[in-house]
């Protein structure tokens, strides 16, 4: 492992646990609460302590200028609403070099397990590690099995996320966000699939954040890493309150 990549990874993920805020949504659909004001949310989830903030290449760019701050990972996939039976395939829209020339630190991948175009993901995916492997830049995949092909083997109580993490591992990615299974006994499984940092997503923006934090005590006592939440986070009246919140569970302080 090459002193860019270890260095980069600490930032990133200190100690192997990470606090990490998606706000690529805008790009997906819009209007999206909370990325109307992007500068004031920006802020406050820096200032709440937050390790990485997930963004597409344009917001990276000015981002990452306006603030200073070395945190931004550059999502690559894209895809929108307005796509039809293709709204969930995503195509890749950078590469790992133009993203550290913006100003990212790591890069981030998607691949939606079961879709029709899933083999293109899996290709731009690894394109993607290939090109920051020879950067040393992290890679998130952020691989969620939700396709209508998806196959769930019958012993799988994970519903698929097991494989998903094993995806993303074995295709060069550094850490994986997956969705919650639902308790800690089959979280666990999915943990233990992969020897990478594996981080929760926090789905829609509705329920109660209390609620949402009780699911991270859950996912970390069963070997979770952290959070790669976005809506919960930057859509809350007080963004930097909720990173502060995640923050004690997940690092402690």
């Amino acid at each position: 492992m090459s002193g860019d990549l270890n260095n980069r990874l600490q930032r990133l993920l200190p100690n192997g646990r990470g606090v990490w805020i998606p706000m690529d949504h805008g790009l997906s659909g819009y209007p999206e609460n909370g990325l109307d004001r992007m500068d004031s949310v920006i802020d406050s989830v820096i200032a709440g302590g937050a390790d990485a903030i997930v963004c597409q290449k344009g917001v990276v760019s000015e981002q990452s200028a306006r603030t200073g701050w070395d945190g931004f990972v550059c999502h690559v996939s894209v895809s929108t609403a307005h796509g039809g039976q293709n709204s969930q395939s995503k195509v890749k829209i950078a590469s790992a070099s133009e993203a550290l020339s913006r100003g990212a630190t790591g890069v981030s991948g998607q691949i939606n397990l079961g879709d029709e175009n899933e083999p293109q993901m899996i290709l731009d995916m690894g394109e993607l590690t290939s090109e920051a492997h020879e950067l040393g830049m992290p890679v998130l995949g952020m691989v969620y099995p939700r396709g209508p092909n998806l196959v769930v083997l019958p012993n799988d109580i994970t519903g698929g996320v097991a494989h998903a993490a094993r995806v993303a591992y074995e295709m060069g990615c550094h850490a994986v966000k997956v969705p919650w299974t639902g308790n800690a006994e089959s979280f666990r499984k999915v943990c233990e699939a992969v020897p990478i940092p594996v981080l929760i997503s926090g789905g829609p923006g509705s329920g109660s954040f209390d609620e949402t934090l009780e699911i991270v005590r859950y996912a970390m006592s069963a070997g979770a890493a952290g959070v790669c939440m976005g809506r919960q986070v930057f859509g809350a009246k007080d963004p930097g309150a909720c990173v502060r919140a995640l923050r004690n569970v997940i690092h402690g302080s």
